[in-house]
């Protein structure tokens, strides 16, 4: 896949709630995950199988409510950003929180390799 078209299928699944699918579509195997802070359990992940665990945690723990996804901002020939706003229902303490990051996804070879996420802790 081009770069357009792996940008452009991220953020149609992630619009149509079909991220976790699009993760053996899109993601290279030993691709890596990079938060902004370390929410525990370290600031980096590597593989499909630690960001698929990534995906679980997040739709184990929150709802979100609403929100909006831009569409993808090419850089080059390998990296495209994406800013996510929403707001997400923390299931565990009911709060509602309002979200905003700039994820930044790199890719190789006709794959996401490295996704790094960047946003106010």
């Amino acid at each position: 896949m081009t770069l357009d078209e792996i940008a452009n299928e991220l953020v149609a699944g992630c619009r149509e709630n079909r991220t976790t699918p699009n993760l053996d579509k899109l993601y290279a195997p030993d691709a890596t995950s990079v938060e902004a802070v370390d929410m525990g359990g370290g600031r980096s992940v590597q593989g499909l199988d630690a960001l698929k665990g990534k995906h679980a945690w997040w739709d184990e723990n929150f709802e979100v409510l609403g929100g909006s996804i831009s569409d993808p901002m090419p850089h080059g020939d390998d990296r495209f950003a994406v800013i996510f706003e929403m707001q997400a229902k923390n299931l565990k303490s009911g709060e509602i929180e309002d979200m905003k990051e700039v994820a930044v996804y790199h890719v190789s070879g006709g794959k996401i390799v490295r996704e790094e996420f960047f946003y106010n802790a």
